[in-house]
């Protein structure tokens, strides 16, 4: 806090000399020097009392530029009262605070292409296949807080406390959502001082049941007073710049801390470029400020999802400065607002990092067309823009959002968080599909290039059997390459391995040549009558994999 009395006391010392007359005249009038001296010590301890509880209260910062706004309005109130010199020195400070506000008012329009610098992606075509073994992050928030607040009751003195806002987060190799217990008033707070602790979940399994973890916070966004988190930033760093919401992390050993991203403007007090984090332990409020090449191991999100979402933004808009982002808008890209968090979407990736997706559209309006995407590392910073393939036409996540809301009209169903996933080559969104209610129902896969293959089931993973066979069906590959070979032959069956997945059957079966081959009912209803010994007359795509795709199957007698 010293540094903010610090900087508390030069301000108002500033803000004392400009409003004191020391040439002790005021308007022919002829003032003592005890008169001059009461002055200053009382105007310097109402400046002082002032900007403290401004800074208090708002939490706003105390770099430089925040003076600029105060120069003309203070210097102004001096020269009315001072005469001679004095008047004409102050005078000249209320044009300099005149030039210093119209230079913040026009900083946005004339730093549009320092923003996209600061923002700009390296660009690439596609991203790397998925690997089908694996099961992506893809639980829905809404649903985990639905599920989290039909668990609240295992919180002591659940009337105290609300549920907080969700993160996503890689503890001990597993992907899970965290939500801090949060107090519910000025009263709850005042009677409890502390939270009991957060809560946990999967973010890969919908069947995980939140588990209630004990650990006592005091510095939390919903306290008050000192203890307030955000408060408690801004005053052990004053002149810092944030972005965002705090954010909880939680360590390996299951210690929760905040954490808010800072960094620098862009230009005057407009744009925003993250340099690093404060890091704030919640129980004990001890403090450090990290760049971003120092931040621990166990954080995931350095970089707030609103700093991610003004990056998408300026390398979207000012690609050609500002003007050409409102009037003409060559090249302009719109990001997507369907993001969970600030209009992005957190994901972990197959390197265990956390990415930030986000698409981008065309800025005509009644266009669902996608010009690309990005993924944003939540540790770096650093982004990377795919164009997708430029000979086809992709969907953006809304279009995917759109079909998945015509497929379930009768039910009344609607996707959510829609992310695109390279599977088996072909670039497709992957949804959640949730009830009016909020409950998750199933996950959607669909095409984002051929919006007429699509599959569902009640796991990513089932979805995506599904959805390996109705790329086989439509046409598509489904070995990440462009040339799998179509192959046909007459097989003798010597076992059988049959799964129900959705709608369909899914029948896995092995030949006498050693081959393995899988066909949904979808493909070949007849499929579900094979059996051990039957001769078979396929047709198949030849990936090479372990199970390779049948597009048609007939069985011999049948």
């Amino acid at each position: 806090m010293g540094q903010l009395f610090l900087i508390t006391a030069i301000g108002s010392l500033a803000m004392t000399l400009l409003l004191v007359p020391f040439s002790k005249k005021i308007r022919n009038k002829e003032l003592s020097t005890k008169v001059v001296s009461i002055s200053t010590v009382i105007v310097f301890i109402v400046s002082f009392i002032s900007l403290f509880v401004t800074v208090y209260i708002s939490k706003i910062d105390l770099s430089w530029t925040i003076f600029l706004y105060l120069l003309p309005v203070v210097a102004l109130c001096g020269a009315i009262i001072a005469v001679g010199i004095e008047q004409k020195v102050k005078s000249f400070f209320v044009l300099v605070g005149i030039i210093g506000i119209g230079y913040l008012v026009s900083a946005p329009f004339l730093n549009a292409e320092d923003k996209y610098n600061s923002a700009e992606m390296e660009e690439q075509t596609e991203i790397a296949p998925f690997d089908e073994t694996k099961t992506p992050a893809s639980v829905p928030p809404q649903f985990v807080k639905n599920k989290m607040k039909k668990a609240f009751g295992q919180v002591p003195n659940t009337s105290y406390y609300e549920l907080g806002n969700l993160q996503i987060q890689k503890v001990n190799g597993a992907y899970v959502y965290i939500a801090p217990v949060e107090f519910s008033g000025f009263f709850k707070w005042f009677n409890g001082k502390t939270t009991p602790g957060y809560f946990t979940m999967s973010a890969t399994d919908s069947s995980d049941n939140p588990k209630f973890v004990k650990q006592e916070m005091s510095y939390i966004p919903s306290a008050f007073l000192n203890k307030n988190l955000e408060r408690h930033m801004r005053l052990q760093y004053p002149s810092l710049i944030f972005n965002g919401d705090p954010q909880l992390e939680i360590d390996e050993g299951g210690k929760p801390y905040y954490i808010r991203s800072y960094g620098e403007f862009i230009s005057a007090r407009n744009g925003f470029d993250v340099k690093g984090v404060v890091l704030v332990d919640a129980a004990s409020g001890n403090t450090e400020k990290l760049a971003l090449a120092d931040v621990p191991e166990f954080i995931d999100g350095a970089v707030s999802p609103e700093t991610v979402s003004l990056q998408n933004s300026y390398y979207g808009n000012y690609v050609h400065g500002f003007w050409n982002s409102l009037v003409g808008k060559k090249d302009v890209k719109v990001p997507s607002d369907e993001g969970t968090e600030a209009n992005v979407s957190p994901i972990f990736m197959e390197d265990g990092e956390m990415y930030y997706f986000t698409d981008f559209t065309s800025p005509k309006e009644g266009v669902d067309s996608m010009l690309g995407y990005a993924l944003t590392n939540a540790r770096t910073g650093q982004a990377t823009y795919y164009t997708g393939n430029l000979e086809e036409s992709y969907m953006d996540s809304q279009g995917a959002l759109d079909i998945i809301e015509k497929k379930f009209v009768e039910k009344e169903w609607e996707g959510e968080m829609p992310i695109l996933y390279n599977f088996y080559g072909e670039a497709s969104w992957l949804s959640a599909v949730l009830d009016a209610n909020g409950f998750l129902q199933n996950y959607f896969i669909v095409s984002a290039a051929n919006p007429e293959i699509s599959a569902y089931g009640t796991t990513p993973n089932e979805a995506l059997k599904l959805y390996k066979t109705a790329l086989s069906r439509g046409g598509s590959t489904v070995d990440g390459t462009s040339n799998a070979e179509e192959a046909k032959a007459t097989v003798e069956v010597v076992r059988v391995y049959k799964e129900r997945v959705g709608d369909f059957t899914i029948v896995s079966f092995l030949t006498k040549t050693g081959e393995n081959f899988i066909v949904s009912s979808e493909v070949s209803p007849f499929a579900i009558y094979l059996q051990e010994g039957d001769k078979v007359a396929i047709t198949y795509a030849k990936t090479g994999e372990d199970f390779q795709p049948v597009k048609v199957l007939q069985i011999e007698g049948l």
